[in-house]
């Protein structure tokens, strides 16, 4: 199960909690768009709370990323657990997505 928490609205920052995966990913990204078109702006996503994702939580983060991109915006992925920030790295995404500690 995975917790989405808006921490903030401009600019954009989501708490994470739990696992993001194939069952609950459309979701995911269903609430973070809804919010994004409210008011487009940088997101960024505090995942020291979350335990778990998947390849296709990977390519709903590369969906979000590229609309901000698109739009002039950025996105962040703060706190990310050393296996979580390694799917990142494998897949080379920490070379295009902002990762911070």
């Amino acid at each position: 199960m995975q917790e989405l928490t808006i921490l903030s609205r401009n600019p954009l920052n989501f708490g994470l909690s739990g696992e993001i995966d194939s069952r609950n990913a459309d979701e995911f990204y269903s609430e973070v768009e809804e919010e994004y078109r409210k008011a487009p702006s940088d997101l960024t996503f505090e995942c020291n709370k979350l335990e778990f994702i998947d390849s296709t939580t990977l390519g709903t983060f590369v969906k979000l990323w590229k609309q901000a991109e698109a739009d002039g915006h950025r996105m962040v992925l703060r706190g990310l657990r050393p296996r979580l920030r390694k799917l990142f790295v494998i897949c080379a995404l920490d070379t295009v997505m902002e990762i911070e500690e």
